[in-house]
């Protein structure tokens, strides 16, 4: 069967992200605070670009088709993954700005020293799980489908011998490590709603592979959790 990949970005596509991301994340931080010589911030923003930068690298060296993979939402996206997509954006959005108004502005959160850093931990390790996610597993993409035309296969090795869904244990960590490292607890409430709609979604996304992707059933009578060993 022939493989057909998605179709790179365009240079101007790449280069707006490149350019329009970093600054769309100043806006979210500064924004609600009102002003620039906010210190945690600005150490926020480069911790973010740094790790983010570094993965980046490291997918393009290693898998750099993840690019193409996770430029868009491509055709055959489940309905139903969309909608849950659309409740759950809103919630993913308000969690930085949330977070830099409480920390940075209102001051409804005292939060020690050592739960910042373990936000910092959180962040730094969450990235690094979703980067090694998409080293492996070349059909990470952002929505849910079945990826026929690309001879979509299961993936057993990394983190997926672990857990069914590295990418989204990355992401519970990554909402967790957003609000802690600004210093808010407030921010978590978005946090655990977009976390909620997750586990919906792994559930659902789980119960689609096991009917329709060949070996999938298989490999989860071997691979018993979906994101927590032991657990789930």
């Amino acid at each position: 069967m022939s493989v057909t990949e998605p179709p790179p970005m365009s240079r101007a596509t790449a280069t707006g992200y490149a350019i329009g991301l970093p600054l769309a994340l100043v806006a979210l931080v500064f924004g609600p605070v009102g002003r620039l010589d906010w210190l945690p911030g600005w150490r926020f923003i480069v911790f973010l670009v740094v790790v983010y930068g570094i993965a980046a690298w490291v997918l393009a060296r290693v898998n750099p088709v993840i690019f193409r993979a996770r430029s868009r939402f491509q055709p055959g996206t489940e309905r139903w993954d969309l909608i849950l997509l659309a409740l759950m954006l809103p919630a993913m959005l308000l969690e930085i700005p949330l977070a830099a108004l409480d920390a940075g502005r209102m001051m409804w959160s005292t939060v020690p020293p050592a739960i910042v850093l373990l936000g910092y931990v959180l962040l730094g390790a969450g990235i690094a799980l979703g980067a090694w996610a998409q080293a492996v597993n070349r059909f990470f993409e952002p929505g849910v489908r079945l990826q026929r035309e690309r001879g979509q296969q299961v993936i057993s090795t990394g983190p997926y011998a672990i857990v069914r869904h590295p990418g989204y244990v990355s992401a519970f960590m990554v909402f967790a490590g957003l609000a802690l490292a600004l210093g808010s607890y407030w921010a978590l409430v978005p946090a655990a709603v977009a976390s909620a709609i997750l586990i919906v979604r792994t559930a659902w996304e789980d119960a689609l592979l096991r009917a329709r992707l060949d070996g999938y059933a298989a490999y989860a009578g071997r691979v018993r959790y979906r994101l927590l060993p032991g657990v789930w």
